[in-house]
C-alpha cells in the first residue's frame, strides 16, 4: 500500500498558558497542504523478521534510532492491541522538511495508522484512530481529520472550520534553520493570556488582507529575535506582495498567501527549500 501523506500549516497561533501534565494550551488554526512524503508499506518477506516491523527510508535524511521513528511506533500501537497484525516492512521517502512547524513526521505516523487499518481490516473507527493518533503526539490527531480544523487544548481537540484557501497561492520557505520546540516553548511570555479562539475563528471569516494586523503566531518574537533570517523571509513574502504571512508552528518554516495569478521569483539562499503551492 502507498500513501502520501500531506503536511499542515498554522494560521494564527496562541499560546493561552502551561498545563498541569508539562504540555501548553494552545489556540490555533490547522491546514493542510498538497506537499508531501510518501509512504509505502507492505508485507515483510523475511520469515522470521524481528523486529516485526522494519524500516528503511529515503530522500530528506532522517536522525535518530529506528526505533524512534513515529512509523514504527504507530506501528507498535496497534500491534499491542491487534497482535495478529503481521510482520511488515516500511518505506519513507521524506519530501517535507524535519523539525519546521509542519506537522510532517505526525502525518507519517497517522497515515501509518490509516493505511495499516485499512490494509489489515482492522475495523478501527474514526475516533479510534484519533485515540491512538494521540498517543503519538499532540498534532497527530489532525491527520486522521486531515481538513481545516480550530484546534485548542494540547492541539488534539479538534473543530472542523469551514475555511477554504482554493483559489489562492502559498508559497512556503524552509531556511533550513532548526529550531528547539522545547527552547520556543521556553521563551514565551505567557500569564494572563485569555482564551481567544473564538477571536480567531471570527478574523478568518473576513478577507485575507486584513489578516495581517489581525492573527499572530506567539513564536514568532523570540524566533525571529535570534535568527533574524526568518524574520528576514516574512518580510520578503510582504515585499513581494502576500496578502498574508507567517511562521507555521514554532518554525522555521514561513508561508505566503498570494493571489492566485501572482507567481513571485525569489533569491534566496540555495540551500533553502522554497515551494509554490495552488489551494
Amino acid at each position: 500500500m502507498l500513501v502520501f501523506p500531506n503536511c499542515k500549516i498554522n494560521i494564527g497561533l496562541i499560546v493561552s498558558g502551561k498545563r498541569t501534565d508539562g504540555y501548553h494550551n494552545i489556540e490555533t488554526i490547522f491546514y493542510p497542504l498538497p506537499f508531501n512524503d510518501a509512504l509505502e508499506i507492505i508485507p515483510s518477506r523475511d520469515p522470521k523478521p524481528s523486529p516485526a516491523a522494519g524500516f528503511t527510508h529515503s530522500g530528506i535524511l532522517i536522525d535518530g534510532e529506528e526505533k524512534d521513528n513515529l512509523c514504527i511506533k504507530a506501528y507498535q500501537i496497534l500491534k499491542r492491541d491487534f497482535p495478529q497484525l503481521p510482520a511488515v516492512q516500511i518505506h519513507l521517502h521524506k519530501a517535507i522538511p524535519i523539525g519546521a512547524g509542519l506537522g510532517g513526521g505526525s502525518a507519517d505516523a497517522a497515515f501509518t495508522l490509516t493505511a495499516l487499518n485499512e490494509k489489515y481490516t482492522l475495523h478501527l473507527s474514526h475516533q479510534q484512530l484519533l485515540n491512538y493518533a494521540l498517543e503519538l503526539g499532540s498534532d497527530c490527531p489532525f491527520f486522521i481529520i486531515n481538513k481545516p480544523c480550530m484546534a485548542t487544548g494540547r492541539g488534539e481537540i479538534l473543530k472542523p472550520l469551514n475555511l477554504n484557501l482554493s483559489g489562492y497561492r502559498l508559497i512556503l520557505v524552509n531556511p533550513a534553520i532548526p529550531v528547539n520546540t522545547g527552547w520556543a516553548f521556553s521563551q514565551l511570555k505567557i500569564d494572563g493570556k485569555t482564551n481567544l479562539h473564538q477571536s480567531l475563528q471570527a478574523i478568518v471569516s473576513q478577507p485575507i488582507s486584513s489578516w495581517r494586523e489581525a492573527l499572530g503566531n506567539d513564536f514568532e518574537s523570540p524566533v525571529f529575535e535570534k535568527h533574524p533570517a526568518i524574520k528576514d523571509i516574512k518580510e520578503t513574502l510582504y515585499e513581494k506582495g502576500a496578502l498574508f504571512a507567517s511562521m507555521s508552528g514554532s518554525g522555521s518554516s514561513v508561508f505566503g498567501l498570494f493571489e492566485k495569478e501572482i507567481s513571485p521569483s525569489f533569491h534566496f539562499p540555495e540551500n533553502y527549500l522554497t515551494r509554490s503551492l495552488l489551494l
